[in-house]
């Protein structure tokens, strides 16, 4: 395997922005980073697992029912473009209260199935960086135990961004703008999703 080449992909792929990182430095401007903690620990943990499952047999399942891999891709843009929305209509209290909820483990765990994004880096490590081998588990375990190595310290940047922005953003205003920003990012990182949708359904 090409441990430098995973690596590489690990770290360019999970600090450039995307919604697990926008939606983590939200949590961290609007909860701070302890109370975001479990979001983080969520995506942390979750991807890996994700990453896992697809390497084992998830990705063939896709292969004998294409359908299921559009149906998924309709559902996930639709529930981010409800969570941008979301983002963007937020009740904004000030910062030093604790007003609202981040997300919970088991939410950002499961958010990674809707993640178009995670869906991308999952199929594309499995499928690029093994070979059909014996050796073949141990490769997916170690693309997903990579991902968990070299991910966690890319996602906690961008939570400790948004943590570090209560000093500036100190007026309900200001994190108005923020979550708007972080929402439009958020539907942003959608546009590719609903490109190919619009191919797929118009071809």
């Amino acid at each position: 395997m090409e441990y430098l080449a995973i690596i590489a992909f690990a770290i360019t792929t999970c600090v450039t922005p995307g919604p697990n990182n926008a939606m983590i430095m939200t949590s961290g401007l609007n909860y701070g980073i302890r109370r975001s903690l479990p979001h983080y620990t969520g995506i942390c943990l979750g991807f890996p697992v994700m990453v896992t499952a697809v390497g084992l047999g998830i990705a063939g399942l896709f292969e004998q029912f294409p359908f299921l891999h559009v149906m998924l891709k309709v559902a996930g843009a639709a529930y981010l473009s409800y969570l941008a929305y979301r983002i963007a209509t937020a009740p904004v209290a000030r910062l030093d209260t604790h007003e609202g909820r981040p997300f919970t483990f088991i939410q950002a765990a499961a958010f990674q199935w809707v993640n178009p994004k995670a869906w991308v880096l999952a199929v594309g490590a499995t499928v690029t960086y093994t070979v059909i081998s014996d050796s073949y588990v141990w490769q997916v375990l170690i693309i997903a135990l990579i991902f968990l190595i070299f991910g966690a310290p890319c996602i906690m940047l961008w939570l400790w961004f948004g943590s570090s922005l209560k000093g500036i953003l100190q007026r309900p205003n200001y994190v108005r703008i923020f979550n708007i920003s972080m929402a439009s990012l958020l539907m942003a990182s959608l546009i590719p999703v609903f490109l190919d949708l619009y191919i797929q359904f118009t071809a």
